[in-house]
């Protein structure tokens, strides 16, 4: 579905990620985890086409997007929820969802994919009218999840998803992203909550100074003594 080969970003004259590898493939679930400044946040954006690639090569569904605009990209069935949720926060809950299907293509569909979205967070389409500034943290989460979902992505990118979000209200995002996994869609997740990610996905990457480090199933890092030193804070 995804793989990242070598990944090279620079923000000006600052190299941002130096030498990132990983691959996601279809249906399944996986994660990028490191500290702050690791580099993760920006090989998401470079992969939705937010930040320009400097070297290296992203390809999905076996097409190089190196250079693809994020409209394009999302054309091609992959979204992004961002880090902050970057709602509009003066617009209804329904409006800040009907910008998900902003390409011409998918306008006919939006009614259809509201519906979707209401059967996965019932509580915006009660609250469908409100201006999302009103709304909770985990409920602004969940808008900026369904405006993600409205595109239809068979890619779903996940930056940190869980900030500013309550712990009862986190069960209930991760339990509505299951349904979604469920249902086929790949999810490639961001996440400095380590435990969280890891009880979800079924495998990691770690990230370090804007290089993939470490890799391997969920299992498999918790029994890496050097992982839980570095992340889970075990000796």
């Amino acid at each position: 579905m995804l793989t990242v080969s070598n990944l090279v970003v620079d923000h000006g004259k600052v190299r941002a990620v130096w030498d990132i590898s990983f691959r996601v493939d279809a249906g399944e679930r996986v994660a990028l985890l490191g500290a702050n400044g690791a580099g993760k946040s920006t090989t998401m954006g470079a992969i939705i086409g937010v930040y320009p690639i400097s070297g290296g090569e992203v390809r999905f569904r076996d097409h190089a997007i190196n250079g693809a605009t994020s409209a394009q990209n999302v054309a091609a069935g992959m979204a992004l929820v961002p880090e902050g949720r970057r709602l509009f926060l003066e617009m209804s809950v329904r409006e800040n969802l009907a910008l998900g299907c902003y390409l011409p293509a998918q306008r006919s569909r939006v009614d259809e994919r509201l519906e979707r979205v209401y059967q996965l967070f019932p509580v915006l389409q009660e609250r469908a009218r409100q201006p999302a500034g009103e709304l909770s943290g985990g409920q602004q989460q969940m808008v900026a999840i369904g405006r993600a979902l409205m595109s239809g992505p068979r890619l779903l990118l996940l930056d940190e998803p869980f900030i500013g979000v309550a712990p009862i209200v986190v069960d209930e995002v991760i339990a509505a992203l299951h349904r979604i996994s469920s249902e086929g869609v790949t999810i490639l997740l961001v996440e400095q909550n380590v435990h969280r990610a890891l009880e979800f996905v079924q495998r990691a990457y770690v990230v370090e100074n804007g290089r993939s480090v470490l890799e391997g199933t969920s299992a498999q890092l918790l029994r890496d003594a050097e992982f839980s030193s570095k992340f889970l804070g075990l000796d």
